[in-house]
Protein backbone atom coordinates (compact mmCIF):
# COMPACT_ATOMS: atom_id res chain seq x y z
CA UNK A 1 0.00 0.00 0.00
CA UNK A 2 1.50 3.22 -0.74
CA UNK A 3 0.51 6.62 1.09
CA UNK A 4 1.33 9.49 -0.20
CA UNK A 5 2.72 12.49 2.21
CA UNK A 6 2.93 16.38 1.33
CA UNK A 7 4.45 19.81 3.35
CA UNK A 8 1.68 21.81 3.97
CA UNK A 9 2.70 25.56 4.91
CA UNK A 10 2.07 25.77 9.11
CA UNK A 11 3.12 29.50 10.06
CA UNK A 12 6.28 31.76 9.65
CA UNK A 13 9.13 31.31 11.88
CA UNK A 14 8.65 34.57 13.52
CA UNK A 15 4.70 33.17 14.74
CA UNK A 16 6.63 30.59 17.32
CA UNK A 17 9.14 32.21 18.92
CA UNK A 18 11.25 29.46 21.72
CA UNK A 19 8.86 29.01 24.60
CA UNK A 20 5.42 29.16 22.32
CA UNK A 21 2.92 27.16 20.95
CA UNK A 22 0.85 27.74 17.80
CA UNK A 23 -2.50 25.56 16.76
CA UNK A 24 -3.74 25.58 13.28
CA UNK A 25 -6.24 23.78 11.21
CA UNK A 26 -4.91 22.57 7.52
CA UNK A 27 -7.98 20.83 5.27
CA UNK A 28 -9.65 18.95 8.13
CA UNK A 29 -5.74 18.80 9.82
CA UNK A 30 -5.30 19.65 13.43
CA UNK A 31 -1.74 20.44 13.99
CA UNK A 32 -0.05 22.01 16.69
CA UNK A 33 3.22 23.72 16.51
CA UNK A 34 5.54 23.48 19.05
CA UNK A 35 9.25 25.84 19.46
CA UNK A 36 10.83 24.27 22.53
CA UNK A 37 14.60 25.85 22.76
CA UNK A 38 15.01 26.87 18.91
CA UNK A 39 13.90 23.35 18.26
CA UNK A 40 10.28 23.20 15.92
CA UNK A 41 8.08 20.21 16.36
CA UNK A 42 4.57 19.77 15.16
CA UNK A 43 2.26 16.94 16.53
CA UNK A 44 -1.55 16.77 16.78
CA UNK A 45 -3.51 19.47 17.83
CA UNK A 46 -6.03 17.60 20.04
CA UNK A 47 -5.40 15.64 23.47
CA UNK A 48 -5.91 11.61 22.74
CA UNK A 49 -7.19 12.01 26.34
CA UNK A 50 -10.19 14.58 26.35
CA UNK A 51 -10.15 16.25 23.08
CA UNK A 52 -8.65 19.57 24.37
CA UNK A 53 -6.94 21.96 22.23
CA UNK A 54 -3.14 21.72 23.19
CA UNK A 55 -2.03 24.98 21.85
CA UNK A 56 -3.61 26.53 25.20
CA UNK A 57 -1.67 23.92 27.38
CA UNK A 58 1.69 24.60 28.61
CA UNK A 59 5.25 23.87 26.99
CA UNK A 60 8.14 23.00 29.19
CA UNK A 61 10.92 20.58 28.47
CA UNK A 62 9.12 17.69 29.24
CA UNK A 63 6.76 18.46 26.46
CA UNK A 64 3.43 19.94 26.06
CA UNK A 65 0.87 19.48 28.91
CA UNK A 66 -2.98 19.27 28.39
CA UNK A 67 -5.20 22.19 30.05
CA UNK A 68 -7.83 19.92 30.93
CA UNK A 69 -6.22 16.91 32.57
CA UNK A 70 -2.70 17.81 32.48
CA UNK A 71 -1.14 14.96 30.67
CA UNK A 72 2.55 15.89 29.12
CA UNK A 73 3.12 14.72 25.87
CA UNK A 74 6.67 14.14 24.41
CA UNK A 75 7.00 16.40 21.41
CA UNK A 76 9.51 14.13 19.85
CA UNK A 77 7.37 10.74 20.08
CA UNK A 78 4.37 11.87 20.99
CA UNK A 79 4.03 9.14 24.06
CA UNK A 80 2.23 10.61 27.06
CA UNK A 81 4.75 10.81 30.33
CA UNK A 82 1.99 10.28 32.55
CA UNK A 83 -2.06 9.35 32.77
CA UNK A 84 -4.67 9.95 32.33
CA UNK A 85 -3.33 10.22 28.36
CA UNK A 86 -2.30 6.66 27.58
CA UNK A 87 -2.60 7.18 23.46
CA UNK A 88 0.16 8.86 21.70
CA UNK A 89 0.14 12.08 19.55
CA UNK A 90 0.68 11.71 15.99
CA UNK A 91 4.34 13.09 15.58
CA UNK A 92 5.06 14.58 11.66
CA UNK A 93 8.54 16.00 10.48
CA UNK A 94 8.67 19.25 9.76
CA UNK A 95 11.02 21.74 7.85
CA UNK A 96 11.83 25.54 7.23
CA UNK A 97 12.23 27.20 4.32
CA UNK A 98 12.59 31.03 3.95
CA UNK A 99 11.50 31.88 7.50
CA UNK A 100 8.61 29.35 7.01
CA UNK A 101 7.60 26.14 8.71
CA UNK A 102 6.06 23.25 6.52
CA UNK A 103 4.84 20.36 8.52
CA UNK A 104 4.65 16.84 6.17
CA UNK A 105 1.51 15.23 6.60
Amino acid sequence: MIFLSEWIKACSLDQVKKGELFGFVKDGRKLLIANIDDTIHATDLICTHADADLSTGFLSEEGVRCPLHLSVFNLVNGKPNNLPAETALNVYPVKIDNNEIFVEV
